[in-house]
């Protein structure tokens, strides 16, 4: 498997360069990484969802399913313990910014293409079970941690996000057994098929926009990534063998864990008027350092999941 996931991350990688030139170049501007951001956030990802749940109904599924949701809420609350106790106030201005990005991963735009190219389908299926937690808990913890403060509107615009809303319909379809047409389900596989390119297309803007040089030069970035791509992923793996997971759920758990800081981050700090700068950072800089972390903690769990 770390031979396929570092293929699938390379080739992930190019798109990513050819998105950072497009910007580079003038050909992308913000306004059109808004745009695609908005495209694959708010139609692909949740159209994949559904085309994913649309399989027949499985007893082993269902049982796994609930077993990642188990897994994925526990890795979360690890991750908040383990964010909370190393990034401390006193050692940052924007401690707030690297809890939040060491916290909370890209499960969507690099989970998805990533565990779907190496698990299939059925690996894209448990991903849905972080998701709905990394739903949850960014929009409760998440800003709580921003805005310093919680308030149920918070919560409500989670939940009626569209990705949240897309996985209760595609749990309703499944467990209905409620099957989409054959030729608009082939419409919404094509799209579904976008999901790849447009999410590295997304990450290769936001890197263009970061100031490379300066993001080198911050010692404070490169503490903030490995939390997040390695401290956090690391304690994951013994966390997971509590659960006695098949090998299946267990990787996508990891690798999930594992995917660099959720572009939430740089949303969220524009929403409550954080650094919205040094999370767009720290966003770049995981990214392009997760291309060699995950192959590597994938190598290190196959030994012991």
């Amino acid at each position: 498997m770390f031979i396929l996931i570092f293929e699938q991350l390379m080739k992930m990688f190019f798109i990513l360069l050819l998105a950072f030139v497009c910007y580079k170049i003038g050909l992308v501007d913000q306004n059109g990484n808004k745009s695609v951001s908005n495209l694959l956030l708010m139609v692909v990802n949740p159209i994949l969802i559904i085309t994913v749940y649309q399989t027949d109904y499985d007893p082993s599924l269902v049982r796994g399913l609930l077993l990642a949701f188990a897994a994925a809420a526990a890795a979360h609350v690890l991750g908040i313990i383990i964010s909370t106790l190393i990034i401390r106030p006193k050692s940052s201005n924007d401690y707030c910014i690297e809890r939040f990005n060491a916290m909370y991963s890209n499960c969507g735009f690099i989970g998805i293409p990533l565990i779907g190219s190496v698990l299939g389908d059925t690996g894209v299926f448990y991903l849905t079970a972080y998701m709905v937690m990394f739903n949850l808990f960014s929009w409760t913890h998440g800003v709580t941690l921003m805005e310093k403060k919680f308030t149920p509107k918070n919560l409500k615009e989670g939940v009626l996000s569209p990705m949240f809303i897309a996985t209760l319909t595609a749990v309703l379809l499944f467990f209905l057994q409620l099957k989409i047409p054959a030729v608009l389900l082939d419409s919404m596989n094509y799209i579904a098929d976008m999901n790849t390119p447009l999410a590295m297309m997304v990450a290769g803007f936001s890197v263009a926009q970061a100031d490379i040089r300066k993001m080198c030069r911050n010692l404070r970035l490169y503490y903030t990534a490995a939390v997040k791509l390695l401290i956090i992923p690391l304690c994951t793996i013994p966390l997971l063998m509590l659960f006695h997971l098949p090998s299946e759920i267990s990787m996508t758990m990891l690798i999930a864990a594992a995917c660099p800081a959720a572009t939430t981050g740089t949303m969220m700090a524009i929403r409550f008027k954080q650094n919205y700068t040094y999370s767009s950072e720290i966003f770049a800089m995981s990214t392009v350092l997760s291309v060699v972390t995950i192959p590597l903690l994938v190598w290190a769990a196959e030994l012991v999941l």
